[in-house]
């Protein structure tokens, strides 16, 4: 990506004009008249992908979609919230080409939402101040702005057209000009808490792939001849198929007919079995077979606007609201109505307005055919739909636009199923849980930023808000988008609220593809740093310090009690469970609201964690990840990801670990004595480790590394393969009589090196050139010399082992006790050179980094895996699919964040305003890939009882540590304060891993500790002495009640600061 974006900006100007922003004059459409100039819908070649840039989003996207996507050009009409939220996510996205389309002036109300306005900016039009910023996030998509009205000609340059926040008689306009010329259209639309969205993307519409999964495989083990054939699978893993699906076959043997047959659709009859084809007249099945989803295109077709607005076709987003939708759309044709008539939306909260949209909403409900008419309307939803409707908030905008956005890119690409075709959303339970007097009154414009948002809300919310005190933990893609939201809609932007963000990393170019607040000038600078200063130029007012902390134990001294004690709640934007988890305790501990969210690809969830109300993210996990057995990745791979994690754990243990030993046996006096200490054959290992870098194998030139290298080639791709064979040779049976090299098993075969194969000389490079940094060395990138170099090295020689053992299963792995032979081991260290010999030499182990193409580790990983992929017969992966799988990258795209986000801050309105009620909370997970959308109230704790207590987690014992006399408490006043007060017998008294006291320990123990205060004890017994910072400690407790019974009960808070 270019460092600078001028030479990008062109401009396409139109009529200039003062418009004002009120709903019928925004827009003039003008059918017939005049073209605008159409000079930005300029022929630019196809450009390559820049994968560095868009690597996230292509693990999301693929490269077929992301071409389609740099082909198509899109309009954007109204660049108020919404419309602007649109764009950055598709600019980011990688278009083509952007225009935006506005006739209208900035107003105050505008800046609750459009963060690319600024307060100067008020009375300016809308597009012209928005291209500039909007043009720096994507150098490689031009952004251009047209003021004029949007006739036929001009429409007609463009593959799609995106209308918010437009009068209703303007979109069935331009929507029918787009049905009938093939351009594809949205239409979006945000009114206070409620939302609107509608596709329509022609009559032939081919959709590539529905869901963006990837194609799922699974191991044949008999397939019937018969008429429908079964098929049956390894019972393994289930195969995951669905009835309807397309499969193809190969490595079949005996009913090879089926190998190579085009896609066949399949009826599942289990979940190791499905039916195909007729199969009997095939031959008879012998074994083996891989069976694979085949991603089928199919034809898709859509109404439109105007039809569909007769007769609609509602995706679901809340089940629990699930009669809204045909509700509201008779509700957004009243106010569509409303607007017309009054030129204006209803006044915020106004009884006699929202009684006129009752009777209007009413009319149309009678009108209607029979597919939309409502038995019942819902005059109450009607009503609110009223009270909101002037309202512009940054949030609704998030979750609508981030949702638009990935519709046009769907609409642009084929990619994913789009919304068939409308998609309400409302959030009303955000508004207050009971009745606010004088509520109008409170919503009146103040010719202020939040105008907006104080339309739905009222003012007091919004002082309440300027004044909170929030933790941020992540300056990311979550993070970035969280900061804007929080300046949008004036979090910590008052007298005494402040925003602290923390993110010890740095920006690379990876992340300007969804981390919208960074340019490629801020690439190397820190994102906590980089986002505060960004988020401020979004609104001066925010107040937000930022930090460069890793949250765990050893920050604890800078967010300490006192730091919590302060907060109003915590916003984890992280990207792993272990820090989650971490944040989380500390939330509970800390009785603060928790607002945590996640996106992978398309999917995103937001879970609310509120003190007493709601369960914590610990309550419940995601089971772990499927490991891959030690067996499968060293003898018997059958995928390609076996493959690639026995390549990252070569460069592990080749380029880091050998590297740390020595070092360790270098510098550390103890670490022989550790290593000596170490279970099974480990020792051993570790110390043939450091005698092949220190004696055997330590290289003193460039050509020594190659020659390394080459060796090495020959034991992992030959010699190893070759003593697999001999000691499991291919028609080898088992004791049951069946083919050892069958189901799971694949057979290899040895590699003969061949310097004219590039896959052996990328080898060969990488694995030199890491060797040789390893040990301090220049490397080289002349391949020429290498090849002349490998040409005159003998191939090493092999011959077979005797004795070697090779465990088949994991079971046999475990049940083997390793033994080592003492003697041997001692052999090994006499044969190293002593630490005092090496004086000065180190070594320089490799940490692993896959976005540098550069550095030779995704050379070596690539090639690693593929030649293992060789010896096996598995296909292998290219490099973008090989960083994906072995740097182990989560796919994002912008989309799915700022939709996540959204959310998120749906829900922060809840928290700060105190609601009670545990259905007035969200939690939600999203695919927008589907779409789908789930949202569920949050499940209250659990509860466990001693006596006639009921407690949950968020519960605790508090005990004031300090006595009045200024004292500490001792170990056996704390024992008798809980017999005394609680009718609890302590049995087992920890803090941390220090068991302090327990009724097992040898009496002298409890006894010497019965009178010594309790802080003494944790220090004695952790052998660390406690910080300054610290207030309290947590003490864990087994008790008994007074029946001698074993119960549970809370922890202990004790307090001594």
């Amino acid at each position: 990506m270019s460092s600078s974006v001028l030479s990008k900006k062109r401009r396409v100007s139109g009529p200039d004009s003062e418009v004002d922003s009120s709903w019928p004059s925004t827009h003039s459409v003008m059918f017939g008249a005049p073209p605008g100039p159409n000079s930005g819908m300029s022929k630019n070649k196809e450009m390559d992908i820049d994968e560095s840039l868009y690597s996230r989003q292509l693990y999301v996207l693929g490269h077929e979609a992301m071409k389609h996507l740099q082909t198509s050009s899109v309009l954007i009409s109204g660049l108020q919230g919404l419309g602007v939220e649109i764009a950055k996510n598709i600019i980011l996205g990688g278009v083509k080409a952007v225009t935006l389309h506005d006739q209208g002036t900035a107003q105050w109300a505008d800046l609750s939402s459009q963060f690319y306005l600024h307060e100067e900016d008020i009375g300016k039009n809308r597009a012209e101040v928005s291209q500039p910023r909007l043009a720096e996030l994507n150098s490689y998509v031009p952004v251009h702005t047209y003021t004029g009205p949007l006739v036929d000609d001009f429409l007609s340059g463009f593959q799609v057209v995106v209308l918010t926040n437009t009068p209703l008689e303007y979109q069935l306009q331009v929507g029918e000009f787009c049905h009938s010329h093939g351009i594809k259209l949205v239409v979006a639309d945000t009114r206070g808490l409620v939302g609107q969205l509608f596709c329509d993307f022609g009559e032939e519409m081919i959709l590539t792939d529905a869901n963006g999964e990837q194609p799922l495989s699974a191991m044949v083990s008999m397939i019937t001849k018969e008429n429908p054939g079964i098929v049956t699978c390894l019972e393994e893993t289930r195969h995951g198929f669905e009835s309807g699906d397309f499969v193809s076959f190969t490595e079949v043997q005996g009913m090879s007919e089926l190998n190579g047959i085009g896609p066949m659709e399949i009826k599942v009859l289990g979940p190791y079995s499905f039916s195909i084809c007729d199969t009997s007249s095939f031959s008879e099945y012998t074994r083996g077979g891989i069976v694979s989803q085949v991603k089928v295109s199919q034809k898709i077709s859509f109404k439109s606007l105007v039809a569909s607005l007769a007769e609609p076709e509602f995706v679901i987003t809340d089940f629990a609201k699930c009669c809204r939708p045909a509700q509201l759309h008779i509700g957004f044709q009243a106010l569509h109505q409303f607007c017309t008539q009054h030129s204006r939306p209803p006044r915020p909260h106004n009884e006699e307005d929202a009684a006129e949209m009752v009777t209007l909403a009413q009319a149309v409900n009678a009108q209607s055919l029979p597919a939309v008419q409502q038995d019942c309307l819902d005059i109450d939803l009607i009503r609110k739909l009223a009270y909101v409707a002037a309202g512009d908030l940054a949030p609704m905008s998030a979750f609508i636009g981030g949702l638009a956005a990935q519709e046009v890119m769907k609409a642009c690409s084929g990619k994913f199923m789009p919304i068939r075709q409308w998609l309400y959303f409302d959030a009303l339970e955000c508004l207050p849980e009971h009745r606010v007097a004088f509520m109008e009154d409170k919503c009146l414009p103040r010719q202020n930023r939040y105008d907006g948002q104080v339309a739905v809300f009222g003012s007091d919310l919004q002082e309440k808000l300027g004044k909170q005190k929030y933790f941020l933990v992540g300056a990311g893609a979550i993070g970035c988008e969280l900061l804007k939201n929080f300046a949008m809609i004036g979090l910590g932007c008052g007298e005494g609220g402040e925003i602290t963000v923390t993110d010890m990393d740095t920006i690379e170019k990876s992340n300007l593809n969804r981390q919208f607040l960074f340019r490629p000038w801020d690439v190397t600078k820190l994102k906590s740093e980089t986002a505060a200063a960004a988020v401020r130029d979004i609104n001066p007012h925010i107040r937000v310090c930022s930090h460069q902390n890793r949250v765990g134990p050893e920050t604890e001294h800078v967010y300490d009690d006192d730091f919590f004690q302060n907060l109003d709640g915590v916003a984890n934007a992280l990207d792993n469970v272990d820090a989650r988890l971490y944040m989380d305790r500390r939330c509970v501990y800390y009785r603060k609201p928790l607002l945590e969210s996640g996106t992978l690809g398309t999917k995103g969830n937001v879970q609310v964690v509120v003190p007493f109300l709601t369960e914590s993210y610990s309550s419940s996990q995601d089971p772990p990840e499927k490991s891959i057995p030690i067996c499968t990745l060293k003898n018997f791979p059958n995928a390609i990801e076996h493959t690639l994690q026995w390549a990252r754990d070569e460069f592990e243990g080749l380029f880091k670990q050998s590297a740390e030993n020595v070092n360790q046996y270098l510098m550390d006096p103890k670490f022989m004595e550790r290593t000596l200490q170490l279970a099974g054959t480990q020792p051993l290992e570790v110390l043939e480790a450091i005698q092949c870098s220190l004696v055997l194998q330590r290289p003193q030139t460039w050509a020594d590394c190659v020659t390394w290298a080459y060796q090495h080639w020959h034991t992992q791709y030959s010699h190893n393969i070759q003593q697999l064979l001999h000691n499991f040779p291919p028609d080898q049976l088992t004791s049951s009589g069946v083919l050892f090299w069958s189901g799971p098993k694949r057979c290899p075969h040895p590699l003969t090196f061949d310097t004219n194969n590039p896959l052996h000389l990328d080898y060969v490079m990488a694995a030199a050139n890491l060797f040789a940094q390893t040990y301090g060395l220049e490397g080289s990138q002349d391949c020429a010399a290498v090849t002349t170099l490998l040409q005159s090295l003998p191939a090493p020689k092999f011959a077979p082992k005797s004795g070697i053992r090779i465990h088949v299963s994991e079971q046999e792995l475990q049940s083997t006790s390793a033994t080592v032979d003492d003697s041997h081991l001692e052999e090994l260290k006499t044969s190293l050179p002593t630490p005092d010999r090496m004086l000065g030499f180190k070594m320089h182990p490799i940490d692993f980094e896959k976005d540098d193409d550069s550095n030779f580790h995704m050379d070596f990983i690539v090639a690693a895996s593929n030649l293992r992929a060789e010896n096996y017969d598995i296909p292998p992966a290219d490099r973008h699919k090989s960083k994906l799988i072995a740097g182990k990258i989560i796919p994002a795209i912008a989309t799915t964040t700022s939709a996540v986000v959204g959310l998120v801050c749906l829900e922060l309105y809840k928290v700060v305003q105190g609601h009670q009620q545990l259905d007035s909370f969200k939690n939600s997970f999203i695919n927008l890939a589907l779409p789908f959308f789930s949202f569920s109230a949050p499940l209250a704790p659990g509860y466990h009882q001693y006596y006639d207590r009921k407690w949950t987690l968020w519960d605790r014992f508090d005990v004031q540590g300090l006595q009045p006399s200024g004292e500490e408490m001792t170990l056996k006043q704390f024992l008798d304060y809980f017999k005394t007060e609680h009718k609890l017998e302590i049995t087992i008294l920890s803090q941390g891993v220090s068991m302090l006291y327990s009724f097992f320990m040898p009496a002298t123990k409890p006894q010497e500790r019965l009178d010594q205060p309790m802080t003494e004890i944790v220090s004695r017994v952790s052998k660390r002495k406690l910080g300054q910072h610290v207030k309290s400690l947590v003490f864990e407790l087994c008790c008994n009640n007074e029946s001698g019974d074993d119960i549970e009960v809370p922890y202990v808070r004790y307090i001594i600061g």
